[in-house]
């Protein structure tokens, strides 16, 4: 089983698929799901640092592949068509159009 199988979804509007890479210590990454239920955007979402050996390595490869810097939130837009780095409440009105 990939990492990926392990996210958890949130359903809502938006027509873009938005895998959401966070830390479960990360303020800004809290802040991004708290912003997203308000705006009513679907999402599936991975708590890097609640993965386990392998599937945490794999994770981080991914992620690393658009944000080499490895920060949190990172935000993968239809497998890498737009990728969204931090808290950028501009972006986000952008996914639920």
């Amino acid at each position: 089983m990939s990492f990926k199988e392990k996210a958890k979804k949130v359903d809502g509007k938006g027509n873009k698929e938005v895998m959401f890479y966070s830390l479960s210590t990360c303020h800004w990454c809290d802040k991004a799901k708290e912003y997203f239920d308000q705006i009513g955007l679907g999402y599936n979402y991975i708590v890097v640092d609640e993965l386990e050996g392998a599937d945490q390595q794999e994770a981080i490869a991914e992620i690393s592949k658009y944000n080499p810097n490895l920060s949190f939130p990172t935000f993968v837009v239809n497998d890498g068509e737009k990728v969204v780095i931090g808290f950028d409440q501009a972006a986000f009105d952008e996914l639920v159009k």
